[in-house]
């Protein structure tokens, strides 16, 4: 133990001993890692930003919709159908976390102001007491400032701006109801959302009650129930238990799988009578942007290789150098008692702590990268505001990703100086003294 506590502080004294010969290694380790860690940090959070904005879009993990055909409002839960479900929830044992209900109209929604009309690609209606945690999380250019009630209405700021309309106006909204006829109420704006990601960019909430009354619905009737999960890696599992659960007891359709398989299902001819319960995860609504990002994941692993290549060749080179420089003071310590093991611990030693320190130099500088990237505007970039968190790319450092870095970083590190260091400690001492190359 005392000896290798000896060679360790020798790596040490070493590696400051041969700083300036480690120079070039150091940046190109320090910029690789800082590279990698950004790129895939970046990816994660872009990841994350899109599944939570998707997530307050559609309202939970796992998604219940309901299909009427009778009906000009297709997607309608009588009060009757969502008790019967959520009671197969909690016998199914899936056990969400959160359980929000909302009613829904597509494409059906005009909002008005001083005569001037806005077309809604959605008209949400929610509780928002039960909904309370997904607005919080919303970025409001105008701020909620009093609690909301049947009467509030919140719009997205871009048609805020069509409207010229500000919190505390009061509006119209038109819809049309379940048997095709337009209805009307007066809201008053309560908030603004900065929102023009896709997602929430022609959408207006207001409270579940008010709309049900507009669409002529019963007022505990609902168009989806929206379950959340603490684990988002269960979601097939729990949806596949909660579908089982409902056979026999609820009507419902085959599972899908992707955007494509839903769309299909919902082009065949609708023989069902009353209802049909369909659920989807999160991630069949966004299979489209799953793509994307696969396509965004080719990208950064080409870049990953890059990087590893630059160390793996800087490595090479740089250390092969320092060996050969070093080849009579190796000679010298294997002729005062140095084993050729101890040559290599010293050695490995050396290469090791520079890693480490590169390392945290690297993630230090990943965090300047990502401090950076969040000042740059992606406006020129259609539709990529669905990446962002608040109109910024933010990055996602997860441990397991982070490690992963780590991991191959020093092993890469380690591969391309195991043999330069094998062959130098290897050497007979005539051929360390003599200087002779490696």
């Amino acid at each position: 133990m005392e000896k290798l506590l000896l060679l360790v502080n020798l790596g040490f004294k070493y590696l400051s001993r041969y700083r300036r010969r480690y120079v070039f290694l150091f940046a190109a380790l320090v910029f690789c890692f800082a590279i990698v860690t950004f790129i895939t940090s970046s990816k994660d959070g872009m990841y994350r930003n899109v599944y939570y904005t998707a997530q307050s879009h559609y309202a939970g993990d796992v998604v219940a919709v309901g299909y009427n055909k009778d009906i000009t409002v297709t997607h309608h839960i009588s009060a009757d159908l969502t008790r019967s479900f959520l009671n197969t929830v909690k016998d199914s044992g899936a056990n969400p976390v959160n359980i929000v209900k909302r009613t829904f109209l597509g494409n059906m929604g005009v909002v008005y102001f001083n005569g001037k009309p806005v077309v809604q690609r959605y008209v949400i209606g929610c509780d928002w007491e039960s909904e309370k945690d997904i607005f919080s999380m919303m970025d409001f250019s105008s701020p909620v400032t009093k609690p909301l009630g049947d009467d509030s209405i919140i719009i997205s700021a871009p048609v805020a701006k069509q409207l010229n309309a500000a919190a505390g106006d009061i509006v119209i909204l038109e819809v049309e109801n379940k048997w095709g006829q337009k209805n009307t109420g007066q809201f008053i704006v309560a908030g603004i959302v900065q929102d023009s990601t896709i997602f929430g960019y022609f959408k207006v909430y207001i409270s579940r009650l008010s709309l049900n009354r507009l669409l002529l619905f019963e007022d505990d009737d609902c168009s989806l129930i929206g379950l959340f999960f603490e684990n988002s890696s269960d979601l097939e599992k729990n949806r596949s238990i909660i579908h089982n659960a409902m056979s026999g007891k609820i009507q419902t359709d085959r599972l899908v799988y992707d955007r494509d398989g839903m769309n299909d299902v919902l082009k065949e001819p609708w023989e069902w009578e009353g209802t049909n319960l369909m659920l989807f995860t999160l991630p069949v609504y966004l299979s489209e942007i799953a793509s994307l990002m696969n396509a965004m994941d080719l990208l950064s692993y080409l870049l990953y290789g890059m990087m590893l290549i630059i160390i793996l060749v800087s490595a090479s080179v740089t250390y092969r150098l320092i060996l050969h420089e070093r080849t009579r003071e190796m000679g010298v310590m294997r002729a005062i008692g140095f084993y050729g093991s101890d040559l290599r611990m010293v050695l490995w030693t050396e290469i090791t702590i520079l890693g480490i320190i590169s390392i945290i130099a690297g993630f230090m500088l990943s965090l300047l990268f990502s401090f950076a990237s969040s000042f740059i505007s992606f406006s020129w970039f259609p539709s990529f505001e669905i990446f962002l968190r608040n109109g910024k790319l933010t990055a996602l450092y997860l441990p397991g990703t982070v490690l992963f870095n780590i991991v191959i970083t020093l092993l890469v590190l380690i591969i391309s100086v195991f043999i330069p260091s094998m062959r130098a400690s290897n050497k007979n001492l005539p051929s360390l003294l003599s200087g002779e190359p490696l």
